[in-house]
């Protein structure tokens, strides 16, 4: 027996061969022209777009998820190289394209720019990849069109009633035929449209009886006013002539073919980086020897074919990488090409429908801004602004994405991604300035640190020390503080430190010969070794104002951050915190509070009997959180909380109370009055953990038992290591105790 039969190679080979025949014909990849036509009548909306509709349906295709297009999750493709956040960005862009279907051109080049690092060719690299996938989808089929030239022994006659040797009825079209029966195939390098085969006048009347009823379509400028491709219509014409006028014989030699989109294979799909060589380019192929069975007629014909990046790239996307580090002139013809939708090409004219869309950071657009004729430019240019994010819990998903890959064979310790995320955006940010804000919202501003802008855009937490008035009004204008600097050249965002710097900083870190593990710890040296570099950083230079763009206290900023976090952790593993029991002490005293306020009587749960309110549970709960002590002080004290409480059943109707979330200031108060009461847990810890491993270890000790107690936990609930869980330990106790 051969091996072939062994491994059953024949059986799936031919499973194989049947599964992709019917592949074949259910995808419609070869078409005759009226199998095409009727495909076109059966679905205009799907046959009759242009490029600019085929991206918006490309990003409808994938779904939202409210604001945010899951085309950049990447989910069909790799997760890894998804775009996080930058909904705003991602909407504009959906809307430049709704612009250019609606007017039936795509007339502008969309233009992203941002500072180094911000995500824009990530975005359009989604894009590409999107419309890649899309094309493959049954709505996202495309079809573009080959002459095919029979045989000798497939008619007879030059260009009579063609019928197939032997053949008792006449052939309907060329388009099915075998290899072997094709004496010549011409393909359209530009990928016309099928229908630009119909004469316009007769393409018009198609175009109105196929649309009758049908919902939105957007007929582009494209189909509806263009023409064949030169070269096409040389071919046309000498047939249309060859035939005496008989359009059908003509579209006998159509084959139409569906093509995917591919940016690998430069179908639909191309990137054009900023070298200096021309973007299109034809070459005379009549003297091929491959060509020389052309029917006499064509023979005769000055036939070009064309080739370039945007010859490639028609009927899809280009992409202009970097495009401003070209020499303006290199560019100039985008003008022309974005307004007549053709670009000149030799002794041609190449139709385009073509998306055009390219990328640039900030300090060369605002070079490009002096040029003198940088008012036709931005006539032809959608202007989008990317900055960089400033959420810490957005930018952190980005390094979630690749930090397992970072980290190698390295333990990956607890928050190292927290750690670069949040200094990323502290550096970032942009002091609030008091003047654009009215009272009580300017004096809320006024004293906001790095950390609490950065909290407050995270996750609307808002600074402690604030009044309830100020407290309401700082929420309610989020969006007002991040539209701030939103005008002005220097926006919030456009400086601080990029995604590509800190993957650098943890690639370091991951190699630190002096830690064990990725760590957090191995983080922050490797910060403090950056900020050194401030001949290579323009962020860096920025001059510090309270402590905004102080990119070196920052890193105290984020260690005490940290150590917050992990005293948090190493209490809880320690069995120092219950958060359960909090919340419910907290439940309790806004129950009872609020009764008192009311003054109703309260049932007791456990003998039924209706009672005045707890006053002693009451003022235990204010003397530990530290509540005002002055009668008008501390009404107004729990009048505030009463307020709070009706105000987050406003916002969350029909959702229970979040004690926690409302109020995280108390449950802080309370952790910490108890830990207060137990630091000497903390202590003899720190002693045990000393002399771990050593000859001095006493595993009989308290100390030395609650440590590997405190050790085991934090391993189990936390994900951390038995070598990096004693350092963090030390870490804590070290800088905090």
């Amino acid at each position: 027996m051969s091996v072939s039969e062994g491994l059953g190679v024949e059986s799936i080979l031919s499973r194989i061969e049947k599964e992709m025949r019917t592949e074949f014909e259910k995808t419609n990849r070869i078409l005759s022209f009226y199998e095409y036509l009727k495909l076109a009548e059966d679905s205009p909306r799907l046959h009759l777009r242009g490029s600019a509709q085929y991206l918006v349906d490309a990003m409808d295709h994938f779904g939202r998820d409210g604001n945010h297009f899951k085309l950049f999750d990447m989910t069909f493709d790799d997760p890894r190289y998804r775009v996080i956040g930058l909904e705003d960005v991602q909407n504009e862009i959906y809307r430049a394209l709704q612009g250019f279907a609606r007017e039936g051109v795509n007339n502008k080049l969309i233009l992203l720019h941002g500072p180094n690092g911000s995500a824009k060719s990530c975005l359009i690299n989604c894009l590409i990849r999107g419309i890649e996938n899309y094309s493959q989808t049954p709505d996202g089929a495309l079809y573009r069109f080959s002459w095919i030239f029979p045989a000798e022994k497939v008619v007879k006659g030059s260009f009579g009633l063609a019928t197939h040797s032997g053949a008792k009825n006449a052939i309907e079209s060329f388009a099915r035929l075998p290899d072997d029966e094709i004496s010549a195939k011409m393909p359209c390098e530009l990928k016309d449209h099928p229908l630009l085969l119909l004469p316009a006048p007769f393409r018009a009347e198609f175009f109105e009886k196929a649309l009758t009823g049908s919902k939105r379509t957007y007929l582009p400028e494209y189909l509806a006013k263009g023409a064949l491709s030169h070269k096409s219509n040389l071919i046309f014409e000498a047939l249309l002539t060859a035939y005496k006028g008989d359009l059908r014989k003509v579209l006998m030699h159509v084959q139409v073919e569906r093509f995917y989109i591919s940016k690998r294979y430069r179908s639909g799909a191309v990137t054009i980086e900023p070298q200096m060589h021309v973007d299109a380019q034809s070459r005379q192929i009549t003297m091929d020897k491959s060509l020389s069975y052309l029917p006499p007629s064509l023979q005769s014909l000055s036939l070009h074919e064309l080739s370039g990046d945007l010859i490639d790239a028609n009927r899809g996307l280009v992409e202009y990488a970097d495009i401003l580090k070209r020499p303006v002139d290199t560019f100039k013809y985008l003008l022309t090409a974005c307004e007549s939708g053709a670009i000149n090409v030799g002794a041609a004219i190449a139709p385009l429908d073509t998306v055009f869309i390219g990328s640039t950071n900030e300090v060369q657009l605002d070079a490009f801004k002096e040029f003198p004729d940088f008012v036709s430019f931005k006539a032809r240019i959608e202007l989008i602004r990317v900055p960089y994010l400033l959420a810490y819990s957005r930018e952190r998903k980005i390094y979630d994405l690749i930090i397992g890959k970072i980290a190698g064979s390295r333990h990956l310790t607890p928050h190292v991604t927290f750690v670069v995320s949040l200094w990323a955006v502290l550096t970032r940010l942009k002091k609030p300035n008091p003047s654009h804000y009215v009272s009580p919202l300017s004096n809320a501003v006024a004293e906001l640190t790095p950390l609490e802008k950065a909290k407050f855009y995270d996750h609307g937490e808002v600074p402690e020390h604030l009044n309830a008035d100020e407290k309401n009004h700082l929420r309610s204008s989020l969006n007002k503080m991040l539209e701030e600097y939103s005008s002005v050249p220097y926006f919030e965002g456009r400086m601080g430190a990029s995604a590509r710097e800190i993957k650098g900083i943890l690639y370091d870190a991951a190699a630190n010969p002096e830690f064990k593990t990725l760590s957090p710890l191995a983080v922050l040296m490797e910060l403090e070794e950056f900020v050194k570099r401030v001949s290579e950083y323009e962020f860096l230079k920025q001059d510090i104002k309270d402590d905004y763009h102080d990119a070196r206290k920052m890193i105290e900023t984020v260690r005490h951050e940290y150590l917050r976090v992990i005293d948090q952790e190493v209490r809880v593993s320690m069995g120092l915190i219950q958060a359960g029991l909090y919340e419910e002490f907290l439940k309790k005293y806004i129950l009872h509070l609020s009764h008192l306020l009311k003054k109703e009587t309260i049932k007791n749960p456990i003998t039924g009997r209706m009672e005045a309110p707890d006053a002693a549970l009451i003022d235990e709960f204010e003397n530990t959180v530290a509540a005002p002590t002055g009668a008008s002080e501390r009404e107004a004290f729990r009048n505030n909380i009463i307020s709070n409480i009706g105000a987050y059943a406003l916002d969350n109707p029909s959702q229970p109370v979040e004690y926690s979330k409302v109020f995280p200031e108390f449950i802080r108060k309370l952790e910490n009055h108890y830990f207060e009461q137990q630091k000497s847990q903390m202590r003899k810890i720190g002693d045990a953990i000393q002399f771990f491993g050593t000859e001095n270890e006493d595993r009989a000790s308290e100390g030395n038992k609650l440590a590997r107690k405190t050790i085991r936990n934090m391993v189990e609930k936390y994900g951390y290591s038995e070598d990096c869980a004693p350092q963090t330990i030390q870490f804590l106790i070290k800088s905090k105790y």
